[in-house]
């Protein structure tokens, strides 16, 4: 017999309690990274900062225009063409003969062009300056040969922007060179071979198939070349010719204007992140892929006057951009009778193997952490972080010493005005804090490869084995990353040693380098007792950029 439907009683179901949303917090490695990226661009904040703040600026502003702003700009513009053209013409044709040919001495220029990356600039100007004044062997040796007397003949004047241009050219190439070849080196042989078959010469391949394939490589080697020549100090101020670089370091020292040096770092600022944008969207909505098998193609055999036509032409830019300065420099300190500074040059020395192992020591712990921090949380804020930190290295170093002093020095005045005396503008932390603002990207360029390299099965095969992040970082991935993380530390180490205008602008009272010791000793033409820092500069610099060219040379074999 059924029940009622109405006889039923349901039953009493007590109300779900509410759930509010858990709060998700971001991952302690991400605040980090957060806070690294706003320490790197603490710089730029000071620079913009001060404009905003500073009363008259816009009168001042149009003084500065009005009297050197212009020959600045003017100065600039012409070295970074003279720089730029000479740059793509050696990078690029050295790239393709060295990738796509075979010549005498093909093995020898694989890693031989990439030495000038251990020749400073300013280090290259002090050597030709010596070799090619009118009391210099070149010039002597002329007037000897012909018998001419001065004022007699011309000869060209390397102290200008076309000699700067042109030692630039010969010191920077090699970025173009290094992005070139590689990307020759990558595409498809079968596009050559294609483009051979269809009746096009070697020119005329080169120019439509294998030169348009390689322009994002060749455009962004540029961009490194021209942002590094707008960057330099020491090279354009010995030879005085007013730039951009040279007017922020007078403005701030010999005027002690600091809005004035504001301002003219905050136009160099525009310059190079122009260049930025220009390298970033050169190549619009075009995709450059590499289709089939990579270096499969037998290189074309250069034989006769060709052949040595070829390594003649990849013989040059060695030859002037570091065996030729390196010669001078040795020559310099044979003739120097006070050559032995004794304990004031391993002080130098001292001071600058110190500087930079410290910085290096911090950068590659930093660009560890953030390179990790970016496999593990794969978000779009860690990686607005982490590309923050890699733009660093485009911001020149007088314009982070402008942007770090600004603040640091407001700091000061209020520590002042509460008592203390702990002074952080011109400081050895205000130092190390340029340093790691400029070539964080260094760092992290190589260990963010040399992490990419490690396949994420083996982080989930570690998670699985209960090893936390730091567990497996150490005990996984330290072993396979010591190669990477030793390669990006020892080009920090050598950026340091060679960086001048950070150096020069921030240093601590009576803390000299052999930069900063180089620098002023051939300010005052004591060019010979200049080349032994200089030297030492060089061959601190000359190992890992050998030992890198050599590597990236076996590697492409």
């Amino acid at each position: 017999m059924s029940v009622p439907a109405s006889n039923v009683s349901a039953p009493i179901v007590p109300p779900a309690p509410r759930r509010w949303p858990r709060l998700r917090l971001p991952h302690p490695l991400l605040l980090v990274s957060l806070l690294i990226a706003a320490a790197v661009g603490v710089p730029v904040l000071g620079v913009l900062a001060n404009l905003a703040g500073a009363g008259g600026v816009p009168g001042n502003f149009a003084h500065l225009w009005s009297t050197v702003l212009p020959e600045y700009l003017g100065n600039s513009l012409l070295i970074v063409v003279i720089v730029g053209v000479l740059s793509a013409v050696i990078g690029i044709g050295c790239a393709w003969l060295v990738a796509a040919c075979d010549f005498p001495g093909k093995r020898i220029f694989e890693w031989a062009l990439v030495l000038p990356l251990a020749m400073p600039s300013y280090v290259v100007a002090y050597a030709y300056t010596d070799f090619l004044q009118f009391a210099g062997p070149v010039q002597t040796g002329l007037r000897a040969l012909t018998g001419w007397q001065a004022r007699e003949y011309w000869f060209p004047e390397i102290r200008s922007a076309g000699g700067a241009g042109l030692l630039f050219a010969l010191v920077l190439y090699p970025y173009v060179y290094l992005l070139v070849r590689t990307a020759f080196i990558e595409r498809s042989p079968r596009m050559w071979d294609a483009a051979r078959t269809l009746g096009a010469g070697p020119w005329a391949s080169f120019f439509q198939v294998s030169l348009p394939l390689a322009r994002p490589a060749a455009v962004a080697g540029l961009a490194l070349v021209l942002m590094e020549t707008l960057a330099d100090y020491g090279a354009v101020a010995y030879f005085g010719v007013p730039t951009l670089t040279t007017g922020i370091y007078k403005s701030w020292y010999a005027f002690s204007d600091r809005t004035g040096a504001a301002q003219i770092a905050a136009v160099l600022l525009v310059s190079v992140t122009a260049l930025m944008i220009v390298e970033h969207r050169s190549r619009g909505r075009a995709r450059y892929y590499a289709v089939g098998a990579r270096g499969s193609r037998t290189a074309q055999r250069l034989t006769g006057g060709a052949g040595w036509m070829a390594s003649a032409f990849c013989a040059l830019p060695v030859l002037l951009g570091f065996v030729l300065p390196l010669a001078i420099l040795v020559r310099l300190m044979r003739q120097e009778a006070t050559l032995n500074m004794g304990s004031r040059y391993l002080g130098w020395l001292q001071n600058s193997i110190t500087i930079g192992a410290v910085t290096a020591l911090l950068a590659v712990a930093i660009c560890l952490l953030l390179a990790y921090a970016a496999r593990v949380s794969r978000s779009r804020l860690q990686d607005a972080a982490n590309r923050v930190v890699s733009m660093g290295y485009a911001i020149p170093g007088a314009v982070i010493a402008v942007g770090i002093l600004i603040p640091l020095s407001q700091v000061d005045n209020w520590l002042a005005g509460q008592g203390l005396r702990f002074l952080l503008a011109g400081s050895l932390v205000a130092l190390v804090y340029a340093y790691l603002v400029r070539f964080l990207a260094v760092s992290y360029q190589g260990v963010q490869a040399g992490l990419a390299r490690i396949t994420p099965a083996m982080d989930a095969s570690a998670r699985s084995l209960g090893h936390g992040l730091a567990s497996m970082l150490l005990r996984v991935h330290a072993p396979m990353l010591w190669r990477s993380v030793l390669t990006a530390g020892l080009l920090v180490f050598v950026d340091v040693i060679k960086e001048l205008p950070a150096t020069l602008t921030i240093r601590p009272f009576n803390f000299d380098t052999l930069a900063v010791i180089t620098y002023q000793l051939a300010a005052d033409e004591r060019l010979g007792e200049a080349a032994l820092p200089a030297f030492t500069i060089v061959m601190i610099a000359f190992v890992p950029v050998l030992a890198l060219a050599r590597a990236i040379a076996r590697q492409h074999r």
